[in-house]
């Protein structure tokens, strides 16, 4: 019998998301002082912008 509240729930956006975060998170308490904003879009896979 199928048990209608047995959802597995996965959102890929979320997730990468939280990834980004858990990395954020990790690199700023390894580091001795404030990351800078380099360091920060490094993290993101940002790129710098131009001009």
């Amino acid at each position: 019998m199928h048990d209608q509240f047995d959802v597995t729930l996965e959102d890929n956006e979320l997730l990468a998301e939280v990834e980004l975060t858990t990395s954020l998170i990790i690199a700023a308490s390894e580091a001795e002082g404030p990351l800078s904003q380099g360091e920060i879009d490094a993290l993101l896979g940002v790129a710098p912008r131009r001009g």
